[in-house]
């Protein structure tokens, strides 16, 4: 009988501590970790959304960049934290396919993490040096087929979103390419521009720029529907490319035991600041589209994309 109110006491204990936190949280700074580094997408997007949350939850949001093994670094660190809401991680589609990539990962992004927010996504766009004489993808996909092993194409690293987007289409067209990864997208984007590799799927946002400078040229966006921005670029579909869709999504995550009222608690707040006017003229101006889900939503997101991609990196023969 004792033990058996001693048991209730823990019990209730725990239950309004948790309550308490939730209820008080946050009361102080929340620590948010970028597993890549500044000036990517997955950095640029979430800053922007941060800089204004952190005014609506009342803490200073501090960010770290901790790039590195294809974002895991960062990913781990945040997978491996004190589940108290102060530890957060903004992270992109690529952690989808780090597991692939990656197979001794100290973490399981499935079990490890909690989704919390959905702030939108982007398409990649395949672009090619401007020197280059292909006006379309099919003549791009007609050269690499008459010439095997003369095409290359650029990353921002082994796993990234970008490289997955690239063996879609590769696989999907039916063509050789030698893949080069790059330490980051600026390093890429200059042998773009210098004809040094032949084409990327950038990020929209960086590839719009370079695209109405002239610099490069625009074959195909990575997503089912056309981009407002680039209304003569086609979609893999109407490429006749089966199976090559890519968007890239953004988002925010925290341990997986961080109590639920916390979670929901961050995902209301994030929500109300992404229904902000300004906050969606800002994000749409960096080529992101809303993609509104609850957490539940997105933690079945991440278990279908993980699963997919999978089979992407294994019908490519992507290895670490």
């Amino acid at each position: 009988m004792r033990k058996s109110i001693r048991l209730i006491c823990i019990l209730s204990s725990f239950l309004l501590t948790a309550t308490a936190r939730a209820e008080d949280w946050p009361s102080r700074l929340i620590k948010a970790t970028i597993p890549f580094g500044a000036g990517s997408a997955t950095d640029v997007v979430p800053r922007l959304v941060f800089d204004r949350l952190a005014a609506e939850l009342g803490q200073p949001i501090v960010i770290e960049n901790r790039a590195g093994a294809g974002g895991t670094l960062g990913t781990a660190m945040v997978a491996k934290a004190d589940p108290d809401g102060y530890s957060i991680l903004a992270d992109s589609s690529a952690l989808t396919i780090a597991p692939a990539i990656f197979p001794d990962l100290s973490f399981d992004a499935t079990r490890d993490l909690a989704s919390v927010l959905m702030i939108g996504s982007s398409a990649n766009v395949m672009i090619v040096p401007a020197s280059r004489p292909w006006k379309t993808v099919q003549d791009f996909i007609a050269e690499a087929k008459a010439k095997p092993g003369s095409i290359s194409f650029g990353s921002v690293g082994i796993g990234s979103a970008v490289h997955i987007s690239a063996e879609k289409f590769r696989l999907a067209a039916g063509i050789e390419a030698t893949h080069v990864p790059y330490r980051g997208g600026a390093e890429v984007i200059a042998d773009i521009i210098g004809g040094r590799v032949d084409f990327y799927f950038c990020p929209l946002a960086t590839a719009l720029p370079l695209i109405h400078a002239g610099q490069v040229r625009a074959l195909l966006v990575s997503t089912p529907k056309r981009v407002a921005d680039l209304p003569d670029v086609p979609t893999p579909l109407e490429a006749g490319l089966k199976d090559a869709d890519s968007a890239i999504w953004f988002g925010v995550f925290m341990p997986a035991k961080t109590p639920r009222d916390i979670v929901e608690k961050f995902h209301a707040a994030g929500v109300r600041v992404l229904n902000e006017p300004a906050m969606q003229d800002s994000l749409n101006r960096l080529g992101v589209d809303p993609l509104p889900m609850t957490p539940r939503q997105m933690d079945e997101l991440v278990l279908r994309e993980t699963a997919a991609n999978m089979e992407v990196i294994k019908a490519a023969g992507i290895k670490q």
